[in-house]
């Protein structure tokens, strides 16, 4: 699933194409009605955390890409069976497959909370502490995922963070020292403009410390790979200094 800097990419991929041009049509096989676009101006094009926005004057068109989800500019490179949404403006297509389309009505500031957006300047690393701290039962392996606290955050974010701060992933967050969470938070909102800038010159993996590691870079041992908490998604966690309270 792509996490939010790749849908922040996105963003700025096809925003120059799009922003200030009138939809002239509008296909694809999406559960939604293809002429309330057609006709309509794009007046900008947003992000938040996982999700794309396309922002007309009384419609935003969401899209989420899921596990499998892209996009193309201009080329249809997948068949009409993938193809959820086209959208052509200013004599451009920008084709959007295998992913969620929703059409949302409503002011986006009254939909979405910017402060959660790990990418947004409005990001607000007090209050995702404060929620946080409302969590105390939940393991810090699934609290980082939870897109209310930190939105855009995914698997990825979850096993390197988790590393960088040496924390043990089945902590709960009752019993991560305060100093300790903090540094979590702050390290979680770090990660994601490192994840950015790796992610736009094709380097994230070269990156990698924990995911999908075998070895532990500061223990020289093995590392554990195994599916923990609620969201049963993989962790890659060294038993030894990643530090497990409580």
């Amino acid at each position: 699933m792509p996490e939010g800097p790749s849908i922040y990419i996105t963003k700025q991929a096809i925003r120059p194409f799009l922003k200030g041009q009138v939809i002239s049509a509008a296909r694809g096989n999406a559960k939604i009605s293809m002429e309330d676009l057609a006709g309509k101006e794009i007046t900008d094009v947003k992000s938040w955390g996982k999700h794309l926005l396309i922002c007309l004057p009384k419609l935003t068109v969401r899209i989420h890409f899921l596990m499998w989800g892209s996009y193309s500019i201009d080329e249809q490179i997948r068949p009409d069976r993938s193809l959820r949404l086209q959208l052509t403006a200013g004599g451009k297509n920008v084709f959007f497959y295998t992913c969620s389309v929703k059409l949302l009505e409503g002011r986006l500031n009254d939909l979405y909370d910017w402060e959660t957006d790990l990418l947004n300047r409005k990001w607000n690393g007090a209050k995702a502490r404060k929620k946080l701290k409302l969590l105390p039962d939940t393991m810090i392996c699934d609290a980082i995922l939870d897109q209310n606290i930190f939105a855009g955050a995914g698997n990825i974010f979850k096993n390197e963070v988790l590393y960088r701060v040496k924390l043990h992933p089945a902590n709960k967050v009752k019993d991560i020292p305060p100093r300790k969470l903090t540094e979590l938070v702050n390290e979680v909102h770090n990660y994601s403009y490192d994840f950015l800038k790796w992610k736009k010159t094709f380097v994230l993996k070269k990156h990698w410390l924990a995911h999908a590691k075998r070895t532990c870079q500061r223990c020289e041992i093995p590392l554990t790979k195994k599916h923990l908490g609620k969201t049963d998604r993989r962790t890659f966690f060294c038993e030894q200094c990643q530090v497990r309270y409580g």
